[in-house]
């Protein structure tokens, strides 16, 4: 078992390379369609990692084995259905709200779902890290939000419960054994089979240029398997709520990215919101490397 100190980076690096995500994708050629990028990054992200077994100490001979495990299952569908929902619910309320509830419903249902299914009681000091990071989200929307249409929102908060149904499910198979890089290959190329029928729909032609070949390489490799597996080896360390809040470090890196490389405004309180979102992250960082493992680890249910 990793220290907590090391898990709580490797969960922040995590998220610093899930934030390129956005940039990349602005960088990209403009007739890229989301919903095919999307697609597209996972099976790219499968394929990275099928190839990269062998090299890694990892046997894709284990796959099949783990796929009949219905939590592998859940992190399958999971994976491929936050696609859909999640540009779905962008469609319909506009990014800015979208991503918010998205992303800032994730570690709420992370920490709900830990708690009934692999024990882990909230605590006081996550409750108040979130608390103050999901504040700071909605100031850095301050002023981008779309309407309210209640279907785009129940979209936004189906792909925040799929993310945190990932990252729980993942938690409960790492804890028995399961071995990172296996069990991220599992899930993305069983996800990505599932979404192959969702591209026969979706342009690919920009797939051949230069610059959609690298955007999908990009995300694929950098930002879904490795990172991914990155993270599948915080949270083995973390209990998931605490986990999922500090992967709101995504948002914080995709703003500043945004402002830097894409020349974005951000106003003073959005400005604000950021500094309380890095704010929940440091305060959880500081809980979780005052909590002995032993607290951190009760005797799952499942």
């Amino acid at each position: 078992m990793i220290s907590v100190r090391f898990a709580v980076w490797l969960v922040i690096v995590s998220g610093v390379l899930f934030g390129t995500a956005g940039t990349a994708q602005a960088l990209g050629p403009a007739a890229a369609p989301p919903v095919a990028v999307g697609i597209l990054r996972i099976q790219t992200g499968a394929l990275a990692l099928l190839l990269a077994m062998p090299f890694l100490g990892a046997r894709r001979s284990r796959l099949p084995a783990l796929w009949r495990r219905p939590q592998i299952v859940v992190t399958s569908l999971a994976a491929a259905l936050y696609q859909p929902l999640f540009f779905g619910s962008v469609s319909g309320v506009g990014v800015a709200l979208g991503t918010l509830v998205a992303v800032g419903s994730e570690p709420v249902f992370a920490g709900l779902l830990g708690w009934v299914f692999l024990r882990h009681r909230p605590t006081a000091g996550w409750l108040a890290a979130t608390g103050i990071a999901v504040a700071g989200l909605v100031l850095r929307s301050e002023g981008q939000f779309g309407g309210g249409d209640p279907v785009g929102l129940l979209l936004a908060l189906g792909a925040g419960l799929c993310s945190a149904s990932y990252t729980v499910a993942a938690k409960h198979q790492l804890d028995r054994g399961a071995p990172a890089l296996e069990l991220s290959a599992a899930s993305f190329a069983l996800g990505g089979l599932l979404l192959a029928p969702l591209l026969l729909g979706q342009p690919l032609g920009w797939v051949a240029s230069p610059g959609g070949a690298a955007l999908v390489l990009y995300l694929g490799v950098a930002t879904m398997a490795i990172a991914n597996v990155v993270l599948a080896r915080g949270i083995h360390g973390l209990p998931p709520g605490p986990a999922a809040t500090l992967m709101l470090t995504d948002p914080v890196v995709a703003t500043l990215l945004g402002v830097v490389v894409l020349g974005e405004a951000l106003s003073p309180v959005a400005a604000v919101g950021v500094a309380l979102v890095l704010a929940g992250l440091v305060l959880q960082g500081l809980v979780l490397a005052r909590t002995s493992p032993g607290d951190l680890e009760p005797a799952p249910v499942l």
